[in-house]
């Protein structure tokens, strides 16, 4: 591998881990144009398998933190991946029959899509007792499960971890707080990950020397972006705001670009 190409792999992985740790979120959306337009990675198929191992090593880190801190409802989590990981099977297989152009374009639409679900911001509250029992599983089964499919299939399909519908979906189907319908989003965005991430490798799209470097710089950068926001706690809503801008913007581009 060549030196600048490494070079631009630890800087797009650190960039990522930056955001993620500076906003909470999001900044798995930038792996796959970073790859394709910085990294230079020429298959955008092999940019999303390399990018959705990144995502499930991202998220099982962030994991461990969430379920150190109490903030993980196994039971809601265990349902949601269930159905999700059927989903990102079919999605990823349904990803690598179509063409390579045609999904980056589609990529974009979404980003745009992500983009804007991002100023609409996401609201507090919640009852942090709630638990899955047999009076709730009736009727709130059903949902996670359709809601988890759906999920999945857009993860497989474009290498994404899907937090960023995950999370809303936890909240309106449980009534569940932000912070722990995050904490259970990321056992739900790490089996979707790997789901996605052995479909693409099994595929020959996966480069593990990328992985290393992305996921390197990724542990740096999240110590930093959470350092930075930290400093900036006051103006996390503008952040937000701003990196959704960012958001659509890349994601306008790579629609351009595309087609």
């Amino acid at each position: 591998m060549e030196p600048v190409t490494v070079l631009l792999a630890l800087a797009s992985g650190t960039l990522i881990g930056f955001v993620l740790g500076l906003v909470g979120g999001g900044g798995s959306i930038l792996a796959v144009p970073l790859l394709v337009y910085v990294v230079g990675v020429a298959s955008p198929h092999a940019a999303i398998g390399t990018a959705a191992v990144a995502v499930a090593l991202n998220a099982a880190a962030g994991l461990a933190d969430h379920a150190r801190a109490g903030t993980v409802k196994w039971n809601w989590a265990i349902v949601f991946a269930a159905a999700g990981v059927l989903g990102a099977a079919l999605g990823a297989e349904a990803g690598k029959a179509i063409d390579g152009a045609a999904l980056l374009a589609a990529f974009g639409g979404l980003m745009v899509v992500v983009g804007a679900l991002m100023l609409r911001g996401r609201k507090g509250g919640g009852d942090p007792d709630v638990h899955l029992d047999r009076s709730t599983a009736r009727h709130l089964l059903p949902r996670l499960a359709a809601a988890g499919l759906a999920v999945g299939l857009l993860a497989g399909f474009f290498g994404i971890g899907g937090g960023f519908l995950i999370v809303p979906g936890l909240i309106a189907a449980t009534a569940m707080p932000i912070g722990m319908a995050v904490g259970t989003s990321l056992v739900v965005v790490t089996a979707l990950g790997a789901t996605t991430a052995g479909s693409y490798a099994l595929s020959g799209y996966v480069d593990w020397g990328l992985v290393a470097w992305l996921v390197a710089g990724g542990i740096a950068g999240s110590v930093l972006g959470r350092l930075a926001g930290k400093r900036l706690a006051a103006r996390k809503n503008l952040l937000e705001r701003g990196f959704a801008a960012v958001v659509i913007a890349v994601g306008a581009f790579v629609v351009a670009t595309s087609l």
